[in-house]
């Protein structure tokens, strides 16, 4: 064989593939979280901001209301996090621990069942029957737990990473709005503000999309529509109650 058809041999074209599908799924949904957390970031603080600004020119008020949504986004999103990962983790310890007890106490019928899945999917019984034979003495408790619920039991969620990484999407969504709020001057913060937040939204939206493998368009325009909205409502509402407190 020649050099040239050695290195076809040994370099396919699926060789850049990403052939963990489960790995590559996986982090593509933690980035498509950190963009939706970025993108609530931008928005809650954007119209608290915006809503300050609304009442008062004066900076220190803005600068107090957003530093408050900021911190208080942020650690509300984290909690939200670990208390949702935290119970769905509970969930997966607990259906592991079943099927250990049942691998122990019934194995037979385990087998039985595993073979009964794979005939469900369309082997045949005496393939089926190998397959979950040679499964079973290979890793038992893995075959079943991918066979049966589609969990991996050196994969189980981790609350505290996903708290972790759900308050620093938020931060680094707030960030925006509080320079756009903050750096400008006085007769320029609102304009900017709603300028630089749809945009960061527009961007964002269209990410999130993409990243879910779903047309772009609608999302992006919803985002939009939506943030636009929230920094109308909290203007006006910060505009009226500025106007009647003065």
């Amino acid at each position: 064989m020649s050099e040239q058809q050695n290195d076809a041999a040994e370099h396919t074209p699926h060789d850049a593939e990403p052939h963990d599908r489960g790995a590559f799924s996986d982090g593509l949904n933690k980035l498509r979280a950190g963009v939706l957390g970025a993108n609530d970031g931008i928005v809650s603080v954007a119209a608290v901001v915006v809503g300050v600004a609304g009442a008062t020119s004066a900076l220190a008020p803005i600068l107090t209301a957003g530093a408050a949504a900021v911190v208080g986004g942020a650690i509300s999103m984290a909690l939200g996090e670990y208390v949702s990962v935290a119970s769905a983790r509970d969930s997966q310890t607990a259906l592991i621990a079943k099927e250990k007890r049942e691998l122990a106490e019934m194995p037979e019928q385990e087998l039985a069942e595993l073979a009964s899945i794979y005939q469900a999917k369309g082997l045949t019984p005496e393939t089926a029957q190998r397959v979950a034979e040679e499964l079973t003495a290979h890793d038992a408790l893995g075959a079943h737990l991918e066979a049966e619920l589609h969990i991996d039991e050196h994969e189980v969620l981790k609350p505290w990473q996903a708290a972790v990484a759900s308050g620093l999407a938020f931060l680094a969504g707030a960030v925006l709005p509080m320079l756009a709020i903050l750096l400008p001057p006085p007769e320029l913060r609102i304009p900017i503000t709603f300028i630089a937040t749809l945009a960061a939204l527009g961007i964002t939206g269209a990410l999130g999309a993409v990243l879910g493998k779903s047309p772009w368009l609608r999302p992006t325009v919803r985002v939009l529509v939506g943030g636009a909205l929230a920094l109308a409502v909290t203007f006006g509402i910060g505009a009226l109650l500025g106007t009647q407190i003065a």
